[in-house]
């Protein structure tokens, strides 16, 4: 594996960026940050906001998308190293050349974004590791890129045998079935996902097809099909899934056998009864024989491939 320290900071959103962090589910950053086009799907994500560890998980998807983003320059020597100071004046300090100043010089450019999914895998270690030792684990440990990459081996030792240990075995699990020998590098941004949404809550109401009556905030708009390959919302190619049930479909831990008709879940959810009683089951919608061409697509690629494989 390969794995990525990142930093999510307050200051991030605040800086006019666009960086819309969510530690536990997505990170955001732009082809003008160092090693931006170097991650990839099936790499570890390791968050912290510079003091300490936030926690870690596996990227299951990058969307790539276009936007803008606000450059401040030195206004003496034109350089981008500028940096905001909380409580001394001037409030701005170029760290190249020196100067103080007021306002820097702002500029706005058209970049190409990059945003990771990676809530399926997440385990929360915040407080865990100080960013004193983060630093140490990484190859170049005096490095101030907002990317970079860790010596995993042993941030891993670290992470499993060090104090407050924490198997990662999850992780590993994470990254089978995410990568499962198709390494996938990004997906296309969902364009009109919000609208997409809203069909299938005025369809289905505020049902999750799986568990039942959930309110409409836990519910995610679930596409049956690789939306990443076709770029399209096809009609009667969705369902409304609870949030951790839309990660678990999507990794195929949870399917619908069309066979039998029920849910069907994977062996390795046994151990956790808050899915595993799903088995079985029968979904808690009806569902058009549009429904089932795509759910039985998805049963083919996660059930009978592995099937014929093993």
């Amino acid at each position: 594996m390969a794995g990525w320290l990142m930093i999510a900071v307050e200051e991030r959103k605040r800086a006019g960026d666009g960086y819309d962090d969510d530690p536990s589910r997505h990170y955001s950053w732009d082809a003008r940050v160092p090693n931006a086009t170097a991650v990839a799907v099936g790499d570890v994500i390791v968050l912290w906001d510079t003091h300490t560890l936030l926690g870690l998980s596996v990227i299951e998807a990058i969307e790539v998308g276009a936007g803008k983003k606000e450059l401040r320059n030195c206004p003496a020597c034109g350089r981008a190293d500028v940096a905001r100071r909380k409580t001394m004046i001037p409030e701005y300090k170029c760290w190249k050349c020196g100067a103080e100043f007021n306002q820097p010089v702002t500029r706005e450019v058209e970049v190409k974004t990059y945003r990771s999914r990676h809530e399926a895998g997440w385990i929360d270690l915040r407080g865990s590791v100080s960013g004193a030792e983060l630093r140490q684990l990484c190859e170049k440990p005096s490095s101030q890129l907002s990317l970079r990459r860790l010596r995993w081996e042993d941030f891993r030792e670290r992470i499993e045998t060090g104090k407050n240990p924490t198997p990662l075995r999850i992780l590993d699990k994470t990254h089978e079935v995410i990568t499962g020998g198709h390494r996938k590098v990004a997906v296309r941004v969902r364009v009109g996902q919000p609208v997409f949404r809203e069909a299938m809550l005025a369809t289905f109401g505020e049902v999750c097809a799986f568990t039942g009556p959930t309110p409409a905030q836990a519910l995610e708009a679930a596409h049956l099909y690789s939306y990443a390959a076709t770029g399209k919302h096809h009609r009667g190619g969705g369902l409304l899934l609870r949030r951790d049930i839309h990660r678990l479909f999507d990794l195929g831990l949870l399917a619908y056998n069309p066979g039998a008709k029920t849910i069907d879940v994977a062996p390795s959810l046994a151990n956790f009864p808050l899915y595993s009683k799903l088995h079985g089951k029968v979904l808690s919608i009806a569902t058009t024989d549009e429904h089932v061409k795509w759910l039985t697509k998805h049963w083919d690629m996660h059930r009978n491939a592995r099937q014929r494989s093993s």
